[in-house]
């Protein structure tokens, strides 16, 4: 299996269970490489907050979830183990909004990933950084290569 077959069934593996994303956030799963993910959503009424713009929580959780997906791309379960967000400018229904994750370093253990949110129009929106951490278990079994 390839690198990019790997990343694109653990895309796959996870997103299939991934109730949050998928059905609670609205959220498409739109590429998923070795060491990067793109994910896409819709801003709808119900993630508005009482200014009328996107509730950060919702373009966190969109970071979140993009990272997830590139920081697992090597079918090794990874985890957050810390991150951090900067809100550079308002999100409003009827944005789309598009987050890409690329992996900057993976030492050991331990990666640093950081995702960009941006509007339809290009726009950034909100710049994230994670922090990875491998754990026991791979998200599919895997026959080990030798």
């Amino acid at each position: 299996m390839t690198p990019e077959q790997r990343a694109s069934k653990v895309g796959e593996t996870m997103f299939a269970a991934d109730t949050a994303s998928k059905h609670t956030m609205g959220m498409e799963l739109v590429a998923v490489a070795p060491g990067r993910a793109v994910m896409r959503m819709a801003v709808q009424p119900l993630h508005l907050n009482g200014h009328q713009i996107c509730h950060g929580g919702f373009i966190f959780t969109l970071a979140d979830s993009t990272f997830a997906f590139a920081c697992n791309s090597h079918n090794k379960n990874t985890v957050a183990a810390g991150c951090s967000i900067e809100f550079l400018r308002p999100a409003h229904a009827g944005d789309v909004l598009t987050c890409e994750g690329l992996e900057q370093t993976l030492q050991g253990r331990h990666g640093i990933y950081d995702m960009q949110v941006r509007n339809q129009k290009g726009e950034v929106v909100a710049m994230f950084r994670g922090k990875s951490a491998q754990i026991a278990g791979t998200v599919f079994p895997e026959q080990e290569q030798t």
